[in-house]
């Protein structure tokens, strides 16, 4: 079993940043992908970002020039840096990984959500 745990959610104002962190722990093997989607209520959760093992990074139109995505990965850990926030940037984002079990098994793991919240 494979968990995400994600951190640095909180409430800022427009044009502001925000740093979101999410680590992975368990019998892990390797992770192909991470990366980070959002829920805003009412509205279907899509993805902002992502990024593979050899560091190839998308970004959703939305957040391109923006966000910048990152991760470690001796650490399993993949981070976001989200800059000149908007309103319509709030939501829960989720942390989301993709990969190998030492039992050879494949994952998709999901973290338990962290709230970011723009004010204008």
């Amino acid at each position: 079993q494979v968990q995400l745990v994600e951190s640095g959610g909180g409430l800022v104002q427009a044009g502001g940043s925000l740093r979101l962190s999410c680590a992975a722990s368990g019998s892990i093997v390797s992770i192909r992908i991470m990366a980070w989607y959002r829920q805003a209520p009412g509205k279907q959760r899509e993805l902002v970002a992502r990024i593979t093992g050899g560091g190839n990074t998308n970004y959703a139109d939305s957040v391109k020039g923006r966000f910048t995505i990152s991760r470690d990965n001796a650490k399993n850990t993949v981070c976001m840096q989200m800059d000149s926030l908007k309103p319509e940037d709030t939501a829960v984002y989720y942390c989301n990984a993709v990969g190998s079990t030492s039992w050879g098994a494949g994952f998709t793991s999901w973290g338990q959500g962290t709230q970011v919240t723009v004010s204008s």
